[in-house]
């Protein structure tokens, strides 16, 4: 079985990761891909689990190294990334890989990849409501909740260059489009 990747990327509060937890559960054949980043772990996070937690310099040195097949400087100093090694890593088990990253990783994992790719964009219903979910999450001050919302303005622009937009404006229905456009995927050749 040749490997596939299964992209879900979307603006901050969109419900993302929600959504690719669902499906770890419903598709025993996907396994999550953990990104690396340089941010402080929040209270509830795991090593290896939820990212590989790098300081900046240690980013940095796997950049120059080549270990990432994509990263970005999300904010200043603020890096996330795909970590080749985690590939090969789901891969060799005879897994595909899902990922839960941000709008300019997935565009830029569909490009390496190609047709071996899904890339499916998760939109809110409207900013407002990003806004209004970074705020219930009680983990970023003002300043980060409003430069997420200015950031998400400009992602969601983007949301037209994905194979696939699922709307989540009501959970259930965002859980059942991700499943019959996973499912069609992976029957695919």
């Amino acid at each position: 079985m040749e490997g596939k990747l299964i992209i879900f990327s979307a603006p901050s509060g969109a419900g993302k990761t929600t959504i690719v937890q669902h499906l770890l559960a419903k598709f025993p054949v996907l396994e999550f891909s953990v990104s690396a980043c340089s941010r402080s772990k929040r209270k509830d996070e795991k090593e290896g689990e939820d990212y590989y937690f790098l300081s900046v310099d240690e980013f940095k040195q796997k950049i120059e190294n080549n270990e990432f097949l994509e990263w970005e400087e999300v904010y200043t100093n603020h890096f996330y990334g795909t970590l080749r090694s985690e590939i090969n890593r789901i891969w060799n088990k005879g897994h595909h890989v899902i990922f839960d990253v941000d709008v300019h990783g997935g565009l830029n994992l569909k490009r390496i990849f190609g047709s071996r790719a899904l890339a499916v964009f998760v939109k809110a219903p409207s900013i407002e409501h990003l806004e209004n979910r970074l705020k219930l999450r009680e983990t970023e001050t003002a300043e980060s909740i409003a430069r997420r919302i200015n950031k998400a303005g400009e992602e969601m622009q983007l949301a037209s260059q994905f194979d696939e937009i699922v709307l989540n404006d009501q959970m259930e229905h965002a859980f059942s489009q991700a499943e019959e456009i996973v499912s069609k995927f992976l029957e695919s050749k």
